[in-house]
């Protein structure tokens, strides 16, 4: 019991899933022959490359003002180098002022909810959802309003349309898609923005993962609409195409107004975000176009490699993959849950199952694997146990 009061929405909110699945580590042994395959978090492994590393290191050693305060939304450089970018892959105008930088996408999601919904209001997620975008609702006592995806997990805007109220504030897609890998059709966006406009609510896009998006050219049209600010707002993580997790950087592309108040939040929570995070994510977008292509590259062959992989597996169902994800339906008589915990010992895998992405009492056969951290030896060898087994 806690020594003083907790809020009811705190007490409310459910456990942070992979947390909750590292403790189902807790004295486990594994065979020497049978190794533990993490395959539940999207985070990279591997260490940034050497040239931003020792970017990293020279900016701690020789720039005093990487130790200081910041501005609050971000160095100018980055911020200019973002809307250069954006503007140039989108075809669309953004300026550094529509640019501010986060401590992280979820501190992005945060700070640009904290502006639109309140204890009382509702922002549509569609399902299977990114628990941390739950998580964050919850505490705020904002309901959450799940939207349906069916087979295919591609949002569906008419059926979208149906659940707005006077109390929606905002629909948030996440494209491609964690946990379901999906990803989702220009027409789609453009159909919620339309969805949103008429509404007067916010569209928030997250696409943390938009750098191993299997398509070529520009995913959505949003920025090439001149009033794209009205409704429009953008999340972005470097922590994936740079393997910057550890240093917290991330992006929200929104209106200069929406900024302005955006500001009084991180300004409250964190003062400014990381000086040396952001000089190394600079660093990278100035430096690693063609690496990143090299990552994308091998990021697809490793979705090729899980495509093929079920398409083995007969009794087992791929819902979707793409960017990190693969999102399934597992063929066993019992609840994800209870199959996640029974991979740890019986064939020493750690996958998250699709309860921890879905309300209460659903996704009780689904199961999001998280691919990106294993190679093709990897990949072969987790289907291998899966094929295995004998629950």
């Amino acid at each position: 019991m806690l020594p003083s009061p907790l809020t009811p929405a705190m007490a409310a909110t459910e456990m942070p899933p992979v947390m909750e699945a590292r403790r189902w580590l807790t004295g486990v042994t594994f065979p020497a022959d049978r190794p533990l395959i993490n395959i539940s978090q999207a985070a990279p492994v591997d260490l940034p490359t050497l040239g931003l590393r020792q970017a990293l290191a020279d900016a701690a050693l020789n720039d005093p003002q990487a130790h200081l305060y910041g501005p609050v939304l971000g160095l100018p450089a980055l911020r200019a180098e973002i809307a250069a970018q954006w503007s140039a892959s989108y075809a669309g105008t953004i300026t550094p002022t529509q640019v501010a930088i986060t401590q992280g996408c979820n501190q992005a999601f945060c700070a640009v909810m904290a502006t639109l919904a309140a204890t009382g209001d509702e922002v549509i997620l569609p399902t299977p959802w990114y628990f941390n975008h739950k998580m964050w609702l919850d505490m705020q006592g904002v309901h959450t309003v799940p939207l349906a995806t069916g087979a295919g997990l591609i949002p569906d805007a008419t059926t979208a349309a149906a659940l707005i109220t006077p109390k929606t504030r905002a629909i948030v897609l996440v494209s491609p898609n964690n946990p379901g890998g999906v990803e989702y059709p220009a027409e789609t966006l453009a159909a919620f923005r339309d969805l949103a406009r008429a509404h007067g609510i916010a569209l928030i896009v997250d696409e943390t993962y938009r750098d191993f998006d299997s398509r070529s050219g520009r995913p959505h049209d949003l920025f090439t609409d001149p009033n794209w600010p009205d409704t429009f707002i953008h999340l972005y993580s470097f922590s994936k195409a740079y393997r910057l997790t550890g240093h917290r950087v991330g992006a929200v592309v929104a209106s200069e107004p929406r900024l302005a108040q955006i500001e009084k939040f991180l300004d409250t929570v964190a003062i400014c975000p990381s000086q040396l995070g952001q000089i190394a994510a600079l660093w990278g977008m100035q430096n690693l176009t063609q690496w990143v292509a090299g990552e994308r590259a091998e990021i697809l062959t490793r979705r090729a490699a899980m495509t093929a992989g079920f398409a083995a597996l007969p009794d087992w169902t791929l819902l979707g993959c793409g960017a990190y994800f693969a999102y399934v339906e597992h063929p066993y008589d019992m609840p994800s849950d209870a199959f996640c915990k029974r991979l740890v010992t019986e064939a020493s895998l750690l996958m998250l199952p699709g309860t921890m992405f879905m309300p209460q009492g659903q996704g009780r056969a689904q199961i999001r694997i998280a691919f990106a951290n294993v190679d093709a030896t990897g990949i072969a060898e987790v289907f291998r146990r899966l094929s295995a087994l004998t629950l």
